[in-house]
């Protein structure tokens, strides 16, 4: 059994209903040719939380696979500044993950890589959501983490 991780940015600049589908494709081939079975997300606005979502649907088809969230902090704190819409989409989440390790019970400078390294270092392989112009990025960091162990990295950005 093979785990995989997500990064990506918080805003998605292509279209989400095609990206989508091409995720499901992508994670439907990975769960039946390579034996990804067990997904780790950060709970992150934009690309996680679209990748979560889709975990969730492939579930309903693939019941052995698993949706394993790493986040930086308690909910409330993560959440603090988002709308009520990402608020209710998160919370939903949670509900429906298989698991949830909380990097720190509270917010502080530097949680979110240090959920980002934790991820890389489950990981088998990691999905991403990267433009390469934004090389200082969080998501930056991470897919540099991913190549330094080199895992399989497959990005999703055009």
């Amino acid at each position: 059994m093979l785990n995989a991780c997500f990064t990506g940015h918080r805003k998605i600049t292509t279209n989400i209903e095609n990206l989508k589908n091409d995720m499901y494709f992508k994670l439907e081939r990975a769960i039946i040719n390579g034996g990804l079975l067990h997904y780790y997300c950060g709970g992150a606005i934009g690309f996680d939380m679209l990748a979560e979502k889709t975990i969730i649907e492939l579930r309903r088809k693939y019941p052995q696979i698993s949706l394993n969230l790493i986040l930086p902090c308690n909910p409330e704190e993560q959440t603090l500044k988002w709308s009520n819409n990402d608020k209710e989409t998160y919370y939903e989440v949670l509900k429906q993950s298989d698991s949830i390790k909380y990097i720190s019970n509270h917010y502080y400078n530097g949680c979110m890589r240090d959920r980002n390294i934790y991820m890389i270092e489950l990981a088998d392989f990691c999905f991403c959501y990267y433009d390469k112009n934004k090389h200082n990025s969080g998501t930056g960091q991470t897919v540099r983490s991913a190549e330094n162990k080199k895992i399989g990295i497959w990005n999703f950005y055009n």
